[in-house]
């Protein structure tokens, strides 16, 4: 298949270099475009304000991936791979795989799924991969079952364009224990803004979290309560895959607006 991969993480991570490399070992056409440094966290920025710049890169990734490490942020990255760097769109986008989990409401702000969400944009398939862990360097196990996914969805093609997120723990094979569809959860945090001072005198502020607690819907229920979590599944050593879109309209809500609407009163 021809893929088109990017991250967040930077030309240099270890993550997207195993699974270029990975994916190009078993006889895929492999593009990367990506950011020259990191921009984790950048969520679906976009670059408007100055020039986008690539440049190909050589000796870092294997002979056959063709490379690119761009300016600007993900999705400007995977804009530069469609529309200024490939001569045809590509099977599958994909992002990652990310040092460190994408679940629950992370993903808002994680620029791995935003990578993968641009490629869903323009109506192509679109993957994000993340190793369920910041400390383990351990890639190989989710490079196989990305090379064992892409496998299945070359032979059986996705029903619609959507984007899966992946999550993979950072476990040997056999202790992980099984793959599982999963909704997206939800994580709190509690921010914390800092005020410091820079040695000449200058105030500047330095953004922090803490996770307080992870949660589940507090919706009614519905159809979805018979799917765990992402993060409830990872935490139980599964390897989670779920469906994302980027419409973030609240269906099951609009026809109580469209009630509540008739009486507000608009004078002019």
């Amino acid at each position: 298949m021809k893929l088109l991969i990017s991250n967040d993480d930077g030309v240099f991570a270890q993550g997207i270099r195993s699974l270029a490399n990975g994916l190009a070992q078993v006889g895929h056409q492999v593009t990367v475009v990506c950011p020259d440094q990191e921009r984790s966290a950048t969520g679906h920025g976009l670059t408007l304000h100055h020039p986008i710049r690539a440049e190909q890169v050589e000796d870092i990734f294997a002979p056959s991936v063709t490379a690119w490490a761009c300016s600007g942020t993900p999705a400007d990255s995977v804009k530069v791979g469609l529309f200024g760097v490939m001569d045809s769109p590509p099977d599958l986008v994909l992002a990652g795989i990310n040092h460190g989990p994408n679940v629950a409401t992370d993903i808002l702000y994680s620029g791995t799924v935003s990578a993968a969400m641009e490629g869903l944009i323009q109506g192509i398939p679109s993957i994000a991969f993340s190793l369920g862990s910041y400390a383990s360097r351990e890639f190989q196990g989710t490079v196989e079952f990305a090379q064992q996914l892409i496998h299945t969805l070359e032979k059986n093609p996705l029903p619609e364009a959507m984007l899966l997120n992946v999550n993979v723990p950072a476990l040997p094979p056999e202790e992980i224990q099984g793959v599982m569809i999963t909704r997206q959860g939800i994580r709190r945090y509690l921010d914390i803004l800092e005020k410091r001072l820079d040695p000449r005198g200058k105030t500047y502020y330095w953004l922090a979290g803490e996770l307080m607690e992870d949660v589940e819907l507090l919706n009614a229920p519905s159809e979805l309560d018979e799917f765990m979590t992402d993060v409830h599944a990872l935490r139980q050593d599964f390897i989670t895959i779920t469906p994302l879109q980027y419409n973030l309209t609240q269906v099951t809500e609009l026809q109580k607006l469209q009630t509540w609407s008739q009486t507000l009163k608009i004078k002019i």
